[in-house]
């Protein structure tokens, strides 16, 4: 198995260097798998990409990355990551100022072993603030649902979400054709709901996948109920003819 842990970035030069280490720090051992980290540098002002052709140089797991000019959304982004990736590979999402855990690749990996079938997995997570301080009570948690039509009448009616605690494979990832490049927003969740109206339904792992911080400058910062609400809308116009072939309402 081959993980690929992709990150775009944007000007986070004060806490890309320890995601970068957060991957380079993972415990593979004693299943028999491979993995690197693909970065887009996206268009930084802050001294990243000079960082980035020196961390690249580094010994320990190999880190790739790749210049874009100009600003990409997520979506671009996230896509021009995964073309590098080897056909078979596992992607890792992981933002650009969050932590991977030590043992995250390897607990995938033997979930993957577990589930042969399986095309993604989703784990739990934990939130900290900008000075890596554990934050009570704001835990990330999934349940396991009984079918795919289950799991999207949860997200619609906003009872759950996920974020970049996943796991899929290249093969799901080219079959509902990749990221969204016109979303600004909710690029994520959009690809999520098409795996699930692909007919894939997740394996919920019982690991923590990640520490995802919360800081002033998280893009994130404003997206409360009714912009999350919104969001949750523009995405059900979108598949609204098969979301309510199986029963899901509009949000």
């Amino acid at each position: 198995m081959h993980f690929v842990v992709i990150t775009p970035t944007h000007n986070r030069l004060q806490f890309l260097p320890e995601a970068v280490a957060s991957v380079r720090a993972s415990v593979l051992a004693p299943l028999k798998i491979s993995a690197e980290h693909l970065i887009c540098e996206n268009a930084c002002t802050d001294g990243s990409a000079s960082w980035l052709q020196e961390a690249a140089g580094q010994p320990g797991l190999a880190l790739r990355y790749w210049p874009s000019q100009q600003k990409l959304l997520p979506g671009p982004a996230r896509n021009l990551l995964i073309k590098h990736a080897p056909a078979d590979a596992w992607i890792v999402p992981l933002d650009d100022d969050d932590l991977l855990l030590q043992r995250t690749l390897y607990h995938y990996g033997a979930e993957v072993t577990r589930n042969p079938a399986a095309q993604w997995f989703v784990a739990d997570f934990l939130r900290i603030d900008q000075e890596r301080r554990y934050l009570p009570n704001e835990d990330y948690y999934a349940w396991q649902f009984d079918s795919p039509a289950d799991m999207l009448r949860a997200i619609f009616k906003a009872e759950h979400f996920i974020q970049g605690n996943v796991c899929y494979s290249h093969a799901l990832f080219q079959e509902v054709k990749g990221y969204d490049e016109e979303l600004a927003m909710a690029e994520d969740l959009d690809l999520y709901v098409r795996f699930l109206l692909a007919g894939h339904l997740p394996v919920i792992c019982p690991h923590i996948s990640h520490l995802h911080r919360f800081h002033t400058s998280n893009i994130s910062i404003g997206v409360d109920a009714d912009k999350h609400g919104h969001d949750l809308q523009v995405l059900y116009d979108k598949y609204a003819t098969q979301l309510a072939a199986v029963g899901v309402e509009w949000p």
